[in-house]
């Protein structure tokens, strides 16, 4: 059984519950996944599927990954991705994984590549506080004194310095499903979850 589903990110907007309460949610675009690869334990030494997601000309794929989508058949990509699972053999080469595999009340974790901030100072960054502003302070937003005097005379490591922020990987976890929309391949979450807009997101039902 799938569990864990590609997708991207529409955007946020809100979403009446049944008794009229109004919640903050996240829309995302899951599926169709395509099967585009199987692999088993006797091989790559585990088991699990490659799916494709967001449909891609052939003119505009390299031509690596055109010869692995012309040897699968099922046409060429935007994003690849892997999906663990007990039995590949249950899957065919060229089927659709869809949304439905999620339904309310799901609890999902999503993961996504977090907003790029570039090179931020300590304040945007760590949240510092800043010096005084007045009184002929000259200093206002740099780090301050990072040293440890003679012992061990040297910078800790993982010190809070100004450097670049965003652009990671990023997972909130336990969100729920508050409403699932097969026919448009949607799913709303209640919260948000990292990324911009169109930016890929992976969807892990966990219970």
């Amino acid at each position: 059984m799938v569990k864990k589903l590609f997708g991207i990110k529409l955007g946020m907007t809100r979403y009446f519950l049944e008794e009229g309460k109004s919640v903050s949610v996240t829309v995302l675009k899951v599926g169709p996944c395509v099967v585009v690869q199987k692999k088993n334990f006797a091989k790559e030494s585990y088991n699990a599927i490659q799916v494709g997601f967001g449909k891609l000309k052939e003119s505009r794929s390299n031509k690596p990954s055109l010869g692995h989508f012309r040897a699968a058949g099922a046409g060429c990509f935007v994003h690849l991705g892997e999906i663990r699972i007990d039995d590949p053999d249950g899957f065919d080469i060229g089927q659709e994984i869809k949304s439905d595999i999620f339904s309310v009340g799901d609890i999902v974790h999503v993961s996504g590549v977090s907003k790029g901030r570039g090179f931020s100072g300590v304040i945007k960054r760590w949240g510092f506080s800043g010096g005084r502003k007045t009184h002929g302070s000259r200093s206002h937003r740099i780090p301050g004194s990072i040293g440890c005097s003679a012992t061990p005379g040297r910078v800790q490591k993982g010190k809070k310095l100004p450097g670049r922020m965003g652009c990671q990987r990023v997972t909130i976890k336990n969100l729920k499903v508050v409403d699932v929309r097969p026919e448009m391949d949607l799913l709303l979450v209640k919260g948000s979850v990292p990324g911009s807009r169109n930016s890929v997101v992976e969807v892990c039902k966990i219970s």
